[in-house]
């Protein structure tokens, strides 16, 4: 389903007029006309605005073009509930709920999530803690948030 019929739907399913979400978004009812019948898209800022007012990330509005990863534990983001949010109630589509949720990280450092990990993940294949260690945080060590800090 393209966004402009998403938006539609979305739109119809919460009884709302296209006056009444125009309203709630401050764009104008044309606007909200335009974004439906494909003629224009919204832009950045009011993705935003109506990923808070439907509850969906942006990535589920715009039809979940791309794969999301935790990009501090690499966990897939398959599901919307497994998506992090701001203090606010926003998505954060950089993160699961498990790494970070309300504007604080769950592990300060990467050492705290390798501890984690270690003592937590399977070890079918019964290889060393230090082998172990050293795997994840050779993966790890891809990810944006390790990138960065």
């Amino acid at each position: 389903m393209e966004l402009n019929q998403r938006i539609k739907q979305l739109r119809e399913q919460r009884h709302l007029t296209q006056e009444q979400l125009a309203e709630r978004l401050l764009v104008t009812r044309q606007a909200v006309s335009r974004w439906e019948t494909g003629e224009t898209q919204p832009n950045t800022e009011t993705l935003k605005l109506l990923s808070r007012e439907f509850g969906l990330s942006i990535n589920t509005l715009l039809g979940a073009p791309r794969q999301l990863i935790c990009q501090c534990c690499g966990m897939p983001l398959n599901e919307e509930e497994m998506i992090s949010r701001e203090e606010n109630g926003d998505f954060n589509e950089d993160y699961c709920k498990w790494c970070y949720s309300g504007g604080a990280f769950a592990y300060p450092t990467k050492e705290s999530l390798l501890d984690f990990l270690v003592s937590q993940m399977p070890n079918p294949q019964n290889l060393p803690e230090e082998d172990r260690r050293t795997q994840y945080d050779t993966f790890l060590s891809t990810l944006q948030h390790w990138k960065t800090t």
